[in-house]
C-alpha cells in the first residue's frame, strides 16, 4: 500500500539547500550583470539548441508516453508544490544519469537506463532531485557548465588566455555544482520520505542494479573507510580525484545525506517546520529571487558565514589525516593570535 505523503505547500528551496551550495551560488549572483548577460546568451541561443536536440532525439513524457514516469513526475511536483512544471524527456542512454537544463523554458532529461536500474521509488527520488535544481535557481549556471563542458566556443578561444579563462570558470562552476548536488539529494529525500530509498540509489550509482548482491551496512562501512582511512598522500589524491568531477562520489553523497537526516533538519521539515515562499509562483529561471516571507533576507555574507560554520563542523568531526592537519594548523594559528592579542592588551593597560 502506498504511504501517505507529507505535502509541503509553498516550501522554499532554502529549506533543503546545503550551506556551501547557497554560499557559492550567492557569490556567482553577486557579480554585477553576470546573470543578466548569461540569461541573454543562453536563453536566446544555446537553450533553444538544447531544447531542439531534446525534441528531435528524445521522447517527451506525458500521459500517453512513459505514463508511469509521468505519474511519478506529477507526484514529485505535487509534494514540492511546483508552480511552473518543466517539460520532462526520456533519452536512450546506457548511462545512469539525469539532468535539468534551460533558463526561459527549463526541461528535465532522464536517461532510459534509469528505468532498468531503479525501482519506482528510487526513480521518484531522482526526478525530485532534478526538480530541486529547477526550484533552487541552479539552471542558469548549470546550463553554462553544460555548454563549457560539451561545446567549443571559437570566439572565446580566439582571445589570449581564453582557454585558461574558460578552464578557470569551468572548475569554479564544477566546485559549486558538486555542492548543488548535495542540496538536491535532500529534495529527493523530501519527496520519497524514506532515507533508505535514497541510500540505495547511491549504492546503485556505485555498484549497479544488482542490489541483492550488495549490503547497505557494508556500503556505509566503505564510506567510513574512505572518509577516515589512509595516509596524508591518500587525502591529497582524494582532492585531486574529485577536481574533474561534476558530481560528488556516491559515498560522499551518502554520508552527507545521512548527516542531514541525523541532524534533525529532515524530521523538522516533515513536521512542518520549513521556510515558505510567498503566495505567488517562483519563476524557476529567476536567479535573484528572494521569498517575501522568508525569516530574513540572506546576503552573500550571511551565506558565507553559514558555509563557514558547516565547514568548521565538518573539520571538527572528520578523521581524515589531511583535514586533521589543517584543523591543527588553524587551531595553532588561533591560539597564537589569542596570545598576541592578550599580550598587547596587557601592554596597553600598563
Amino acid at each position: 500500500m502506498p504511504r501517505q505523503k507529507v505535502i509541503f505547500p509553498n516550501i522554499s528551496p532554502r529549506a533543503w539547500e546545503h550551506p556551501a551550495d547557497r554560499a557559492a551560488l550567492s557569490t556567482l549572483k553577486s557579480v554585477p550583470g553576470l546573470d543578466t548577460l548569461l540569461q541573454k546568451m543562453i536563453g536566446n541561443t544555446s537553450e533553444r539548441s538544447l531544447r531542439l536536440v531534446a525534441l528531435s532525439s528524445a521522447v517527451r513524457v506525458s500521459e500517453r508516453q512513459f505514463a508511469k514516469v509521468h505519474k511519478l513526475f506529477a507526484e514529485a511536483c505535487h509534494v514540492l508544490d511546483v508552480k511552473q512544471v518543466p517539460e520532462l524527456y526520456m533519452s536512450a542512454s546506457p548511462f545512469v544519469n539525469a539532468r535539468a537544463v534551460g533558463v526561459e523554458r527549463p526541461f528535465i532529461m532522464l536517461n532510459s537506463s534509469l528505468l532498468d536500474t531503479l525501482t519506482d521509488d528510487e526513480l521518484l527520488s531522482v526526478i525530485a532531485h532534478e526538480l530541486g535544481h529547477c526550484l533552487s535557481g541552479h539552471l542558469l549556471y548549470s546550463t553554462l557548465l553544460v555548454m563549457l563542458t560539451n561545446f567549443t566556443m571559437p570566439i572565446l578561444q580566439s582571445i589570449p588566455l581564453g582557454g585558461a579563462a574558460i578552464m578557470a570558470v569551468r572548475m569554479a562552476l564544477m566546485e559549486w555544482y558538486r555542492k548543488s548536488e548535495l542540496s538536491c539529494d535532500r529534495a529527493g529525500l523530501l519527496v520519497v520520505q524514506d532515507p533508505e530509498i535514497c541510500y540505495t540509489v547511491e549504492m546503485k550509482l556505485a555498484g549497479g542494479r544488482h542490489v541483492s548482491e550488495m549490503n547497505i551496512n557494508e556500503f556505509f562501512q566503505q564510506a567510513y573507510e574512505y572518509e577516515s582511512g589512509g595516509t596524508m598522500m591518500d587525502s591529497v589524491h582524494k582532492v585531486l580525484n574529485l577536481l574533474g568531477e561534476t558530481h560528488p562520489f556516491p559515498v560522499l553523497r551518502l554520508v552527507e545525506l545521512k548527516k542531514w537526516v541525523d541532524s534533525g533538519d529532515y524530521a523538522r521539515i516533515l513536521s512542518g517546520g520549513y521556510t515558505q515562499d510567498g503566495a505567488f509562483a517562483r519563476p524557476m529561471d529567476a536567479p535573484h529571487y528572494a521569498s517575501t516571507t522568508d525569516t530574513a533576507k540572506e546576503s552573500v555574507v550571511d551565506n558565507m558565514k553559514a558555509a563557514a560554520n558547516k565547514y568548521k563542523e565538518d573539520l571538527l568531526n572528520s578523521d581524515d589525516p589531511l583535514v586533521g592537519k589543517i584543523a591543527d594548523a588553524a587551531s595553532s594559528a588561533a591560539d597564537t593570535a589569542k596570545t598576541i592579542a592578550e599580550n598587547l592588551r596587557r601592554r596597553l593597560e600598563k
